[in-house]
């Protein structure tokens, strides 16, 4: 038989109180002597009334202290990526301290309508993978911070990404050098493979984009070599992605003197592959990564990279969010961290 579910008036006629009393029994304890709510909660429990409709509760006070956090992957693929795992650990330690709960949401999702009017607001870590979500996050009356692209009318926290890759790019690269790029997110393919022609993604919504930007600019001001089918896309960062990039950029015919990579996780495995082979770093190849992870300084030479501060990061976008400026945003500082492995 299916179960009745009670309402607030069932239970305050079955009881014989009023629906005051059971709401102040499971919301306000202050309002009833000890004995008392101890005695409606255990009426309640015996006839299977497990307290008021939170999701009406939350629709009737308009906040219910939970943030998400619109993430631009996979949830499982986010939370096992050092970068982005140390971003949430930020996002949550403000959160915490201000009494607020975190909503982990897939940016491949379909749509953010489904936890819309639950939250109380937005924090999207990197532009989601499901376009369709930018849209809907323009549109919402809640308030939405963005981390590593812009949202026309949010604020957003970043860092100069298209900078930190030129200084990075151009302390590397000599005069002449041919060179090679592992790119992230480069353009719409769930493949690694080389660019060629293909179109790249909007620089506005991809990080890589403006890393690409940076590189290049340097590789120019240093009249070194590249081309198109030098340029790698990876749909991710580790694993067997970044495996078959490095293995095939270090079999190319006349390899590549510098390989900048867009992220740490990326160097670290071109860097052993290039180990494996008997490549000497930095005699023969040059290797630059990106985030300053705490593996890149226990890599053996160690990886020469830009660090930046995913849990100031996280800090910092949770303290927008919380204050409520839309037109407040901030670009947070990089340093270089010239290892050995340039």
């Amino acid at each position: 038989m299916k179960k009745v579910k009670l309402t607030l008036k069932d239970v305050a006629e079955k009881l014989g109180v009023s629906t005051a009393t059971i709401s102040n029994a499971f919301n306000r304890p202050d309002q009833l002597s000890a004995a008392r709510r101890d005695a409606i909660l255990t009426a309640c429990k015996e006839i299977g009334y497990s307290g008021p409709n939170k999701a009406a509760q939350i629709l009737r006070k308009g906040h219910s202290n939970i943030v998400a956090v619109v993430l631009a992957d996979n949830i499982g693929y986010m939370v096992s990526d050092p970068v982005a795992s140390t971003f949430i650990r930020g996002v949550s330690s403000v959160l915490q301290e201000a009494g607020k709960h975190l909503l982990l949401y897939a940016g491949n999702a379909t749509t953010i309508l489904d936890v819309a009017d639950f939250v109380d607001g937005f924090i999207c870590y990197g532009a989601p993978q499901n376009t369709k979500l930018g849209d809907e996050l323009k549109q919402q009356s809640k308030p939405v911070v963005t981390v590593d692209f812009n949202l026309e009318g949010c604020p957003s926290v970043n860092i100069d990404n298209e900078e930190a890759a030129y200084q990075m790019a151009l302390s590397a690269i000599e005069e002449g050098d041919s060179v090679a790029i592992l790119g992230l997110k480069l353009i719409d393919s769930p493949s690694t493979c080389r660019i060629y022609d293909s179109p790249l993604l909007d620089a506005e919504t991809a990080i890589s984009h403006r890393r690409l930007d940076g590189y290049m600019r340097a590789i120019q001001d240093r009249h070194a070599t590249i081309s198109n089918d030098w340029i790698w896309h990876l749909p991710e960062s580790g694993g067997n992605f970044a495996r078959q990039a490095a293995k095939e950029a270090l079999s190319t015919t006349d390899r590549p003197r510098t390989i900048l990579c867009m992220s740490d996780i990326i160097a670290i495995e071109l860097l052993q592959c290039a180990l494996g082979m008997g490549i000497d770093v930095p005699g023969e190849l040059k290797i630059t990564g990106f985030d300053g992870i705490d593996e890149a300084a226990r890599t053996r030479p160690q990886l020469s990279t830009v660090c930046q501060s995913s849990i100031e990061k996280g800090q910092v976008a949770a303290r927008l969010l919380l204050a409520g400026d839309d037109a407040k945003s901030e670009v947070l500082s990089f340093e270089l961290l010239s290892g050995e492995t340039i």
